[in-house]
């Protein structure tokens, strides 16, 4: 994997940066600084031929900031549009959880039309175009948690983790005389981006796995432990993930161990626990109710699900 020379292990994590990339999802890195995020989602931009560009979130940032502006120019006498660092095909949104809550929304249009209004005129973004967003789940002063109809946004909710002991050494090793990421080359173009896309959307998924997929929403939205199953939106996302999974495991179908696979991920930061569930475990207690369910719903039958 062309990542793999700069980054050391993480291939499930780099795998899902792919199904985000062609799937026009988003993703949400949740660790604490120093785990190798930005250099990550520097090496995707890298190896896909994409641009990137980096944004630090602070409580002073103002959505004109992320978006640009139009100035009056002297030469022209005409106002001319400055875009901002949203119009790229890979953003790292670092500590996004620092900006104000108006200037998080101001993302909303962006990372679910591709597109944004400024003084009455809509702009397209890039295509592809993929929000990596970043926030320490350690530092909760001076934050402003997402709302949830941002989160429902994101494809999946990921963590980089620190490396094993070998891995530390390997890295160590790789960074001891350079920088790896300033000799790294594209493996694939944009327009590879975009067939993979088009290729992905005809995986074949039989009726049995999308009822699947329902059941699985279903029993979210009915559960005791949660206040706020999964959306409409939340069951495409998964959907979605999956076909690229297939793919990636050389089929041309999905399979339940897809979807079973990829549903934590996907759904642990789109549920509202109740009560202490929340407070006491985030994420990760989602997840230990996404797990549950995952044990209790009835799964296809594998002969079922091929073509």
């Amino acid at each position: 994997m062309n990542i793999g020379q700069v980054i050391v292990g993480k291939e499930d994590l780099i795998d899902k940066l792919f199904i985000a990339l062609i799937t026009a999802g988003h993703v949400l890195l949740e660790d604490v600084p120093g785990t190798g995020k930005t250099l990550l989602a520097k090496s995707l931009a890298k190896s896909v031929d994409c641009t990137f560009k980096r944004v630090q979130f602070t409580p002073d940032l103002l959505p004109s900031d992320l978006s640009g502006i139009y100035y009056f120019n002297q030469k022209s006498a005409e106002f001319d549009f400055r875009p901002g660092p949203l119009f790229t095909h890979i953003l790292l949104a670092d500590e996004i959880n620092r900006a104000t809550p108006r200037t998080q929304s101001s993302l909303l249009e962006c990372m679910e039309e591709r597109q944004m209004s400024i003084d009455g005129v809509t702009h397209r973004l890039e295509d592809p175009f993929l929000v990596i967003a970043t926030q320490n789940p350690l530092e909760q002063q001076g934050t402003f948690p997402l709302p949830e109809a941002q989160l429902d946004r994101f494809l999946f909710k990921l963590s980089m983790g620190y490396p094993s002991a070998d891995e530390s050494v390997h890295i160590l090793k790789r960074f001891k005389e350079g920088q790896p990421l300033e000799q790294l080359q594209a493996a694939a173009s944009i327009q590879e981006l975009i067939q993979a896309r088009e290729t992905a959307a005809k995986v074949h998924v039989n009726d049995d796995v999308l009822q699947y997929i329902v059941d699985l929403a279903e029993r979210t939205r009915k559960d005791e432990a949660v206040a706020s199953g999964v959306s409409p939106r939340g069951c495409q996302a998964l959907l979605k993930a999956a076909q690229v999974q297939a793919i990636l495991q050389g089929r041309e179908f999905v399979t339940p161990d897809d979807v079973k696979y990829l549903a934590p991920y996907t759904w642990a930061h789109r549920m509202l626990l109740k009560g202490t569930l929340r407070s006491r475990g985030g994420a990760g207690a989602a997840e230990g109710v996404i797990e549950r369910i995952l044990q209790e719903v009835p799964v296809p039958a594998e002969e079922s699900v091929s073509p």
